[in-house]
């Protein structure tokens, strides 16, 4: 990455930079290669943030369906970690997880499990696990709501064959889409060779799966990674997290250039696990250096710039983003390692920006929890619009969350300090409801950004990008105007 001008001498948002077109050999978006050049694998740069009303088993599937990877947050149970990382490398890498409900099930209970994925179909099966219907949200305006789901489901329109479709074989993606573009049919259950249920598809599943790469390990499971904190037998956490099957190990705290996270490092690096080591957050080269040195591949590069995080009001410590991403990737680069770009990120042309500034992967956060794959609560306001919470990871509602073990007064006490929101409402925007709608929007963005620098894969793209340096009113000129003049 260069300036188009003198670099300045004050650092930089993203609102500050914008991206400069260069004289390009790349034709297409689908020239562009997007995998990462950190050892995660995957073949999308983008990752979901550990936070509890971001990522769980529903993000972290979906996102390595489509080449991304999601860290589970620290404070989760032992026992509910192992779970949600089995759960994840078991799905599918190509079927959608439906949604599954037995027969004798009421038409309420399959409204409340519909909200879990974005396809908006439940799939009624028999105690063999054999289809026996579906059912379609739109179908269910008027219905009464104690009916079992036997006396309203349909008959499926048309089911695929598991042996008909293979991951990474575009052939028979595109040979399933139009099947079902033939028959208009917007969802169908896929089935082996005795009808039991094996998954779903709808037609935009199907082109996606001929767009994106899963992200899989050498054993074809999707991978997820885990989050473990500073304290404690942190060693012993991150041995465990392995051995359930977590593939990226990210050693978590909100000041990452500290002592007590340099030891837990070293601890976790000498226990040679055999997984990437990420670690952070921090803004500066000395940091990305001394954690590099104590043993971790990827840095972690963020401070205060999150939708949810207080830390820059309340203790005025932190760095505009774009400029802690620049000098952090070239520190890291000199030494061998990578960054990821944590937090800060709002449209596709930040992800870019990040990713033009040399990050490997970009962490997204409160953007993600207004999806239907989020892990909270979906509620409803006066006016009929869908929404879910989020809150940072620093808020007294975290807090709560991560000494539940610790005595009434010790919990109270730290629940004094805090640097985050507890209570944010993230909508749910109609048009892109799901997360896979919103990685489309992001890698569109990102395919194009390469092509306008002339670069076919992400390290091209930053050395070739330029950067240009604009006011408050140009990055406002860049606005589409939704409303008229």
């Amino acid at each position: 990455m260069r300036f188009s001008t003198e670099r300045p001498d004050h650092d930089l948002t993203y609102n500050d930079v914008f991206l400069i077109p260069c004289r390009s050999a790349v034709s297409s978006r689908f020239e562009v290669d997007l995998s990462p050049a950190d050892p995660t694998g995957g073949s999308t740069p983008v990752v979901a943030a550990n936070m509890t009303s971001v990522t769980g088993r529903r993000m972290a599937e979906t996102l390595a369906r489509r080449g991304a990877l999601a860290v589970l947050p620290q404070d989760l149970p032992r026992s509910v970690a192992a779970a949600t990382i089995e759960r994840v490398r078991s799905a599918h890498p190509l079927f959608e997880t439906p949604v599954v409900v037995g027969p004798d099930d009421t038409v309420l209970s399959a409204l409340h499990l519909m909200s879990k994925r974005a396809h908006g179909h439940v799939v009624v099966v028999d105690d063999a696990h054999r289809v026996l219907g579906v059912l379609a949200e739109a179908e269910l305006n008027g219905v009464e709501r104690f009916r079992s789901v036997s006396a309203v489901m349909s008959e499926p329109a048309h089911l695929i064959s598991a042996a008909d479709l293979r991951v990474g074989d575009r052939d028979s993606c595109r040979r399933g889409f139009d099947a079902l573009t033939e028959a208009r049919v917007d969802f169908a259950p896929v089935v082996d060779e005795v009808g039991r249920l094996q998954g779903a598809l709808t037609p935009t599943s199907l082109l996606r799966a001929a767009v994106y790469r899963p992200n899989v390990d050498a054993s074809g499971r999707l991978r997820v990674a885990a989050a473990v904190g500073v304290n404690g037998d942190v060693a012993a956490h991150a041995a465990a997290l392995v051995a359930d099957g977590a593939s990226t190990l990210v050693v978590d705290t909100a000041h990452g250039h500290q002592e007590k996270m340099l030891d837990a490092l070293r601890r976790v690096s000498g226990a040679d696990l055999g997984v990437p080591i990420v670690a952070g957050n921090v803004v500066t080269a000395d940091g990305v250096r001394d954690l590099l040195g104590a043993g971790a591949d990827i840095v972690k590069v963020g401070v205060g710039p999150g939708a949810m995080c207080t830390t820059r009001m309340m203790t005025a410590v932190g760095r505009p983003q774009f400029s802690a991403v620049a000098e952090c990737a070239a520190a890291a680069a000199e030494c061998g390692g990578h960054v990821w770009a944590d937090g800060g990120v709002r449209f596709p042309r930040d992800i870019a920006l990040a990713l033009a500034a040399g990050a490997s992967q970009v962490m997204v956060g409160s953007w993600f929890a207004g999806t239907l794959e989020s892990p909270g609560d979906l509620f409803v306001d006066a006016q009929g619009h869908r929404y879910k919470e989020s809150y940072g990871m620093a808020s007294a509602r975290a807090v709560a969350n991560r000494t539940r073990d610790e005595s009434p007064f010790d919990r109270a006490r730290k629940g004094l300090f805090e640097e985050g929101i507890s209570t944010g409402r993230m909508p749910i925007d109609p048009a892109r409801a799901g997360v896979e709608d919103l990685l489309d929007e992001i890698t569109a963005g990102v395919r194009s950004s390469c092509t306008y620098a002339g670069a076919a894969d992400l390290v091209q793209f930053a050395q070739r990008a330029v950067v240009g340096v604009q006011t408050a009113a140009g990055y406002e000129e860049g606005r589409p105007v939704s409303q008229g003049w």
